[in-house]
């Protein structure tokens, strides 16, 4: 079954989609810490209360290669079940062979392109995560790169999972799900498209409407 995630570190989000949702876990960035203007350990011990035995995804911020294999080996000692990210870039992939040595899982992120996720994959990536809407903005096709790194995975028999990321829509999502891809990590507002049609409210209203209208306050076992 497929991994899905929150892009999000808001817990009264989290809270609210777990209570229906089968969510897996949540994926961080700089940028989504920075702006909820709170750390790792504050969020991720919130979010544990929320959701049952999660799966965090937390990226590294330094800037050198023997400094983000030390930042990784940290991240991985948090009590959690923890993926470290790292940018698939050359020296992220240098990373990401070294920490693979250590057992640790990882995450190559910031993909722009299949040749670039297929890299981090050989390089011992355990999830690929290729922005969608990013690459979309530039003038390319998100699903297309997911479609294509979803079939050299497959030639190559590589065990890793595309877990796409940066979606505008709804659409989007449902796009690369059709893929087969492993994860998939969902901001707030996409996840609740994906939950929600206008036509769904107004429908429930004119069934309890013509209940009432025939049975009044009965329960449907008391008739």
């Amino acid at each position: 079954m497929i991994e899905l995630y929150l892009d999000t570190v808001d817990a009264i989000q989290v809270d609210r989609l777990n209570s229906c949702l089968p969510i897996k876990g949540v994926t961080t960035n700089p940028s989504i810490l920075a702006n909820a203007d709170t750390g790792v350990t504050l969020a991720l011990s919130e979010l544990a209360e929320i959701i049952e035995e999660p799966r965090f995804h937390v990226q590294v911020v330094t800037q050198t290669v023997d400094d983000m294999v030390a930042e990784a080996i940290e991240i991985d000692k948090l009590p959690f079940d923890m993926v470290v990210k790292v940018p698939a870039t050359e020296m992220g992939l240098a990373v990401i062979k070294k920490i693979k040595k250590r057992g640790l899982q990882v995450l190559a992120t910031a993909i722009y392109s299949s040749q670039q996720g297929f890299m981090a994959a050989l390089s011992g990536a355990d999830y690929l995560a290729p922005y969608v809407n990013r690459i979309d903005a530039m003038g390319g096709c998100g699903v297309s790169v997911v479609a294509d790194l979803q079939q050299l995975l497959a030639i190559n028999e590589l065990n890793c999972k595309v877990l796409p990321a940066s979606f505008k829509n709804a659409l989007q999502a449902i796009d690369v799900m059709k893929l087969g891809v492993g994860a998939i990590t969902l901001p707030v507002d996409v996840a609740m498209q994906m939950i929600s049609h206008p036509a769904a409210q107004p429908a429930v209203e004119q069934f309890t409407q013509d209940w009432r209208d025939t049975f009044g306050t009965m329960l449907s076992f008391e008739t």
